[in-house]
C-alpha cells in the first residue's frame, strides 16, 4: 500500500487569526494519525498572510507535542535561509523531544518574495549556490561526530534525523540521486518537469548509508467531500489564493465562491489549471480513480497531499475521505 501523508501550510483564513491556524493544524495531525497517514510535514514560507508555517521547527514542535506516532517534519526547510548549525540544533532538539518522529525535508528556494530573503538572509551571495555544500554539512552535523570536528551541533550530533530533499525542477533530482537520499517533488504546484525529474532521481541514484534504493514521494492538491460538485466549490479557495498570488497581491486564505468566472479572467484561468492539473478533487469515487491514473503515471513510493480548505469541518472530511480512497486503493491492488 502506497503510504498517504499530508502537506500543511496553517492556512489563515479570512476573518481567522494566527493562533487558529496553529490550533487547526495540531488537530488536523491528530486526525490524520488516527487515520493512519505516515507524515505530517509543514512548509517554510515567509511574509505570506494566508500562511502561518513560517517559524516552522516550532510549529513542528506544536504538533509533534500534540500527537503520538506520526512522523512530523519540514516540508521543507528552505536551507538557504538558515546556517546549517541552527538547522542541526533546532532539528537535534525535536528528535530528542520526538524520538524516531521528526523528518526534515529540504529545500533550495526561498519561500518568499527576494526583498524578505534579502531581511532574513542578509547577504543572498551565500543563498542556492551553496545548496549541496550546506545539505552536506548539516547531515554531518547530525551524524555522528569525527575526532577532527571542530564544530559540534549540541543538540544535534548523532541525533540522525531523516533527510529529504525536495524540488520542483532537476536540481535536487539529481542531488538526492547522487547523495542517495529521499526525494520529494513538488507536484501539487510545479507539474511540468514531474516525470523527468523523477526519471533522473532513479537514473543517477546511488545507494548510500541512509537508502538502499530510490524512494521517490510525489505531491497533489486535494480536496474531498461527498459529491464532485462541493468539492469543486470548497476547492474554489485554493484556486482564488492562486490567482492572488500571480497577481502578487496574496492575502489570507479565501472562503470558497459558487463561480470562479467572475473573479480570474481567462488567462488566469488557463495558468491555474495548468498549475493544478494533477490536483485530486470530487468525491470518493472520483479521488479513487484520480489517485490510481496518479500513482499509476508516477510508480511513487508515497503520495503527500495539501488540502488548504476553508472550513475545518471541511478540512477533516477531506482528510477522511482521502483515508478512504487508501483503503480501498489498498484492496483493489
Amino acid at each position: 500500500m502506497v503510504p498517504f501523508s499530508i502537506l500543511d501550510l496553517s492556512p489563515v483564513i479570512e476573518g481567522g487569526t494566527v493562533a487558529q491556524s496553529l490550533a487547526n493544524s495540531r488537530r488536523l495531525a491528530q486526525e490524520a494519525e488516527a487515520l493512519g497517514y505516515k507524515r505530517f510535514w509543514l512548509a517554510e514560507h515567509h511574509g505570506m498572510r494566508g500562511i502561518a508555517s513560517a517559524a516552522t521547527s516550532l510549529v513542528i514542535q506544536h504538533v509533534a507535542a500534540g500527537t503520538e506516532k506520526i512522523r512530523v517534519g519540514s516540508g521543507g526547510i528552505m536551507l538557504p535561509n538558515h546556517s546549517p548549525l541552527v538547522i542541526a540544533e533546532q532539528f537535534g532538539t525535536l528528535a530528542a523531544l520526538f524520538p524516531d518522529r521528526i523528518d526534515l525535508g529540504l529545500g533550495r528556494a526561498p519561500g518568499t518574495d527576494m526583498r524578505t530573503a534579502q531581511a532574513l538572509r542578509r547577504n543572498l551571495d551565500s543563498g542556492a549556490e551553496n545548496f549541496p555544500q550546506d545539505v552536506i554539512e548539516l547531515m554531518q552535523l547530525m551524524g555522528p561526530p569525527s575526532p577532527q570536528q571542530k564544530v559540534v551541533a549540541v543538540p544535534g550530533t548523532n541525533s540522525n534525523v531523516p533527510v529529504w530533499l525536495l524540488g520542483s525542477s532537476h536540481y535536487s533530482a539529481h542531488l538526492a540521486g547522487m547523495l542517495g537520499l529521499p526525494f520529494a517533488f513538488a507536484s501539487h504546484f510545479a507539474p511540468d518537469m514531474l516525470l523527468s525529474a523523477l526519471e533522473i532521481y532513479r537514473e543517477r541514484f546511488t545507494p548510500s548509508q541512509y537508502l538502499d534504493r530510490p524512494h521517490a514521494m510525489v505531491g497533489v492538491m486535494g480536496a474531498a467531500a461527498d459529491t464532485d460538485a462541493e468539492a469543486n466549490h470548497i476547492f474554489t479557495s485554493m484556486q482564488q489564493s492562486f490567482v492572488r498570488l500571480r497577481r502578487g497581491t496574496p492575502d489570507a486564505f479565501p472562503p470558497p465562491v459558487d463561480n470562479m468566472d467572475g473573479f480570474w479572467n481567462e488567462q488566469e484561468r488557463i495558468m491555474v489549471e495548468h498549475t493544478l492539473q494533477y490536483a485530486v478533487v470530487g468525491g470518493l469515487q472520483t479521488i479513487q480513480a484520480r489517485i490510481a491514473d496518479f500513482l499509476d503515471l508516477t510508480k511513487a513510493d508515497e503520495l503527500i497531499i495539501s488540502m488548504p480548505i476553508y472550513d475545518m469541518d471541511a478540512r477533516l472530511k477531506s482528510v477522511q475521505l482521502f483515508a478512504e480512497a487508501q483503503q480501498s486503493l489498498s484492496f483493489a491492488a
